[in-house]
C-alpha cells in the first residue's frame, strides 16, 4: 500500500525525519508531566478533567510516533 511518503524526495524526507524525531520528543515529555500533574492534582483534589487531561494527548503521540516509523521505512525502502 503506498504511502503519502512516496511524493517526497529523500532530501524532503530526511528533513521531516529530523523534525519529526524532535516533535515527538517533546510532545513525550509534555504527555509525561501532564501524567506527573494529574496524578499530584487528583491526590491533592480529586478526579477531576485534568486527571483524564493525559489520556486525550497520548493518541496523538502515537500517531506521531507511528507517523515516524512509516518515513523510517519510506526512507529505508530507497536505499
Amino acid at each position: 500500500m503506498p504511502t503519502h511518503f512516496t511524493s517526497y524526495t529523500t532530501e524532503e524526507l530526511s528533513k521531516k525525519l529530523k523534525k519529526q524525531k524532535v516533535m515527538v520528543f517533546i510532545k513525550a515529555i509534555v504527555v509525561i508531566l501532564m501524567i506527573v500533574f494529574s496524578v499530584f492534582v487528583t491526590l491533592e483534589k480529586g478526579i477531576s478533567f485534568q486527571t483524564f487531561l493525559p489520556l486525550f494527548f497520548l493518541p496523538m503521540w502515537l500517531v506521531m510516533v507511528f507517523e515516524l516509523k512509516k518515513i523510517k521505512q519510506e526512507l529505508i525502502s530507497r536505499k
